[in-house]
């Protein structure tokens, strides 16, 4: 069994900041890639930022230059550091652990990031 389990979400103001951990617990993993993912109420999920193997990272356009993605290997867990936060990043952020032995995805249940005045 694989938990992926996202924690840190709750409010700020705009111009603020919010980091989101996320951890998997269970059988170990051979992990390919590490993204986050958010879903604002009545539109499509979209990616956020990602860890791809060979360390490459990836983010959307609507965050380069605010968020950040890094990974701890020790403590198992990839984080979300959210700067100069904006209204419009008020969504439920997803993590989505990939694998390839054992082959699988794996999402968390998110955590909820509310920006507002």
């Amino acid at each position: 069994q694989v938990q992926v389990v996202e924690s840190g979400g709750g409010e700020a103001q705009p111009g603020g900041s919010l980091i989101l951990s996320c951890a998997t617990t269970g059988i170990p993993l051979d992990i390919t890639r590490r993204e986050w993912y958010r879903q604002a109420p009545g539109k499509e999920r979209e990616l956020v930022a990602a860890i791809l193997s060979g360390q490459r990272v990836r983010y959307a356009d609507s965050v380069k230059d605010r968020f950040t993605i890094s990974r701890d290997n020790t403590m198992n867990t990839v984080q979300l550091h959210m700067y100069r936060l904006k209204p419009e990043d008020t969504a439920r952020y997803y993590c989505k652990i990939s694998a390839r032995n054992p082959l699988g995805e794996y999402w968390g249940q998110g955590t909820q990031v509310t920006v507002s005045s």
